[in-house]
């Protein structure tokens, strides 16, 4: 019952913050340099409220109920780490929009909004890997060197347990 309720709010969450990173880049793009302070003012709220109090907590709750998960379901897999590698550049991507909304607010008139066309091609491509290495679990090669992977009977390099 638990691992369906925390399974339920990673999806949720996962599909607000994907929706936010296709969205905001497009809403920022309509930003022009000559626009008028009202149409300014309403695109700039919209950005930065949606940014700050849509798809930020729900990038941390999407990431934060997807490690319970992990754990809970003990998925410790290779795929599940290029999952979390994929899940890497999306956070990435985040803080490029979040970047990017922070330059839109701070430099009215002297700041022409970027063309939406990457950041949506890359999160769109993100989401679809993340989304295939969860669907399909394909067996990735572990590419791990067996030192990583073993003990080396070796002491620390301290003389003692720093505190």
């Amino acid at each position: 019952m638990i691992l369906s309720i925390i399974k339920g709010v990673h999806i949720a969450a996962l599909i607000l913050w994907c929706a936010g990173l296709i969205a905001l880049p497009l809403l920022l793009a309509k930003h022009s340099v000559s626009e008028v302070q009202t149409t300014y003012t309403r695109l700039r709220l919209l950005t930065h409220d949606g940014y700050t109090m849509i798809v930020t907590p729900a990038a941390v709750i999407a990431i934060a109920a997807g490690t319970v998960l992990i754990y809970l379901r003990g998925v410790f897999e290779p795929w599940m780490f290029a999952k979390l590698v994929a899940v890497g550049l999306l956070v990435c991507l985040h803080a490029l929009v979040g970047h990017t909304v922070v330059l839109m607010s701070e430099r009215r008139g002297e700041y022409a909004p970027p063309s939406p066309v990457p950041l949506v091609i890359g999160s769109i491509a993100t989401m679809t890997i993340v989304l295939l290495l969860v669907l399909a679990k394909p067996v990735v090669p572990d590419i791990a060197p067996a030192w990583l992977k073993a003990p080396q009977n070796r002491q620390l390099p301290v003389e003692e347990t720093p505190i």
